[in-house]
């Protein structure tokens, strides 16, 4: 044990939560500090002290507001694990940038929309050779396409769709003789944490 602390007891507990915080505080902050310091954000010179320390400021803000969301959470005002909702909320938000972004790009055969759905609609528009158009939204390298935005969708519905899956295991009840029955396990295990 590298810590002497007895969770049976309201003190202690709470003094362990309190020292969780404050090491999740200081791990932030120094995580922070090593982004910028890195380069992460460009190079320390050329943005600049102040603005350096504005990044590390906005870094810990942002990680703080993440641990009183995530305690938040864990007291009962949400659905589920305050990590595991915010790593789907993080592949929500990809996906759906992915899909929708309107940021334009100068791919060098013009500007096209870094969305695959935006994209398809603008090249079907823009582009004379319509079967060409729909080819390029489909299979666009360097760029979010059509073909990996359906290949997820259905990645994601047959994860849904196994999720249901159920195993029945007979059980036979040892204080009942020849009484049988049914318990039903998942087939698969999934979850987004390791």
């Amino acid at each position: 044990k590298i810590l002497d602390v007895d969770l049976d007891r309201k003190e202690d507990r709470v003094l362990f939560m309190a020292a969780q915080k404050v090491v999740g505080l200081l791990v932030t902050i120094a995580m922070a500090t090593a982004y910028v310091m890195s380069g992460m954000y460009g190079d320390v010179s050329a943005i600049g002290t102040g603005n350096s320390i504005l990044i590390v400021a906005q870094l810990f803000f942002a990680g703080l507001v993440l641990l009183m969301l995530d305690e938040m959470l864990q007291r009962g005002y949400g659905l589920g694990s305050g990590i595991s909702l915010f790593i789907a909320t993080h592949i929500s938000e990809t996906i759906i940038w992915k899909a929708f972004s309107p940021t334009t790009i100068n791919t060098g055969r013009g500007t096209e929309f870094e969305g695959a759905c935006l994209a398809f609609f603008h090249l079907i528009i823009t582009r004379s050779n319509k079967l060409q158009a729909i080819r390029e939204a489909l299979f666009r390298h360097n760029l979010p396409n059509l073909t990996n935005l359906m290949a997820t969708v259905l990645i994601f519905a047959a994860c849904i769709y196994m999720q249901g899956w159920r195993v029945n295991l007979t059980i036979k009840l040892q204080r009942a003789r020849g009484l049988e029955k049914p318990y039903p396990i998942k087939l698969f295990y999934t979850s987004n944490m390791p």
